[in-house]
């Protein structure tokens, strides 16, 4: 009988140790430590088990680089295309995708309503370990989503989830939520480091043995981050976050990794009655601005995965009631602000030490590029001065600390944006000038921060 291999991992931090002790190593907690079976370690009868079952020789294949089919894998459309844009052209068969996001994002309503779609053409299993089947029912129902072809399962083992899995084999399969499934074989509590661990792990195999997509939906703490081990983003095949609060009726679905299309593209959703539906045109709802120009307000262009994305960045400006000034950001990085605030005091002669200065992307989206750097400059000078800007200019560029304008990349598509809504006026870095003028179009470029100062 083969000899049954163990390990002690720490529920906290999931580091590893050989034997049991008091104290983990790593993170330095007490009485965290349990005990998982590993499998059992090889020996004589493992091979006389597979010589039974026909397999000899070397159990791994090894060929050259040069042999692999370099054929793209087919992929499944889902017919929502800022879905099928975020994992880079659709869904690919024997992948693992994992969504998480804050509860009441949207997360369980987007894959239901993916799966009843595809049900129609392909087998598709949803497999529910926090909710009943009544209740999953219900939201299918009043969604008015085509339930009449998707199978439903309601279980936390994850061995009897592929049990069940094998037995109808379908092409598709979400797992709602990773953070309540168990294994039988760690003698750990639901959602611990070592279940969702393991359990993240024995799914991913099982799709790639029988070349299954599957969807694990996963839980976020209360700083945002996903719930679990690092490891659980560093296993899977994409990791994406739909983000969005309660206060705005837009979600968006931004890839983290992919490794089947591009990083950081972006999908935006609205929250209506009948579920998430699609914004084709993104850049239209986030610049529903009003008919009265009022200091502060600027237009941007950002680069999201492969696509611009036009947004209006709004500051304020205001004399500071404390010894303290306060400096909020709202959508942009809040050390970001800070420095530019230096930037614009030592190369733009403006001292705002003893003002407030607030800052919001319009919309609920996050700025995580250096492309807003300029915009964000110039609206404060906006609402510093008391001066509305022009409604037609749109401003995008890098400021770096020496009060340089950097260039950044797709300048010539993030101009040919602009000008598709509207946009006649754009100051931009000297090195993302146009070669050929841009019908429509005037651009002013900057190398420094005094020229785009004197340019307003």
């Amino acid at each position: 009988m083969a000899k049954q291999k163990s390990a002690y991992v720490c529920t906290d931090c999931g580091t590893e140790h050989g034997q049991w002790q008091g104290q983990c190593a790593s993170c330095e907690e007490w009485n965290t430590l349990s005990k998982i079976n590993l499998g059992p370690v090889s020996s004589p009868s493992t091979a006389a088990n597979f010589k039974r079952k026909g397999i000899t020789g070397s159990l791994a294949s090894v060929t050259t680089l040069n042999d692999i089919n370099l054929d793209e894998l087919p992929r499944i459309t889902t017919g929502i295309g800022e879905f099928d844009r975020v994992l880079g052209g659709g869904i690919v068969p024997g992948s693992a995708v994992l969504i998480g996001g804050n509860p009441g994002a949207g997360k369980s309503t987007l894959l239901l309503q993916i799966l009843c779609k595809l049900s129609q053409d392909v087998k598709a299993l949803y497999v529910t370990g926090e909710e009943s089947l009544q209740q999953v029912a219900m939201r299918a129902k009043r969604l008015g989503l085509p339930t009449d072809k998707l199978l439903m399962l309601t279980e936390t083992n994850i061995n009897e989830i592929t049990n069940v899995a094998q037995e109808h084999q379908p092409k598709i399969m979400v797992i709602d939520s990773i953070q309540v499934m168990h294994s039988v074989d760690i003698p750990s509590a639901p959602g611990s480091v070592s279940q969702v661990r393991e359990c993240a792990a024995y799914l991913v195999q099982y799709a790639k043995q029988t070349n299954t997509a599957i969807f694990l939906v996963g839980h976020v703490t209360k700083d945002g981050n996903l719930a679990g081990p690092k490891v659980l983003e560093h296993i899977i095949d994409c990791f994406m976050m739909l983000e969005g609060g309660d206060d705005s009726r837009y979600r968006t679905l931004r890839g983290q990794k992919n490794r089947f299309g591009a990083v950081n593209e972006l999908g935006v959703f609205a929250m209506t009655e009948t579920g998430l539906k699609e914004v084709k045109n993104p850049s239209a709802i986030f610049l529903a601005r009003t008919e009265e120009i009022s200091p502060g307000s600027l237009v941007t262009v950002l680069w999201e995965g492969t696509r611009p994305l036009l947004i209006e960045i709004q500051a304020l400006v205001d004399s500071s009631q404390f010894g303290n000034p306060r400096r909020i950001a709202v959508g942009l990085d809040h050390n970001r602000l800070a420095m530019q605030l230096a930037v614009l005091h030592r190369h733009g002669g403006l001292f705002m030490a003893d003002q407030d200065v607030f800052v919001n992307v319009v919309g609920g989206v996050r700025v995580s590029e250096t492309s807003a750097d300029l915009a964000l400059i110039l609206a404060i000078v906006s609402s510093f001065k008391d001066q509305a800007l022009d409604q037609n200019l749109v401003v995008f560029g890098e400021v770096g600390l020496a009060g340089e304008i950097r260039p950044v990349p797709n300048g010539q598509q993030r101009l040919q944006e602009a000008v598709k809504h509207g946009f006649s006026r754009a100051i931009v870095p000297k090195a993302n000038a146009p070669k050929q003028a841009i019908k429509g179009m005037t651009v002013i470029p900057v190398s420094r921060l005094s020229e785009a100062l004197a340019a307003l």
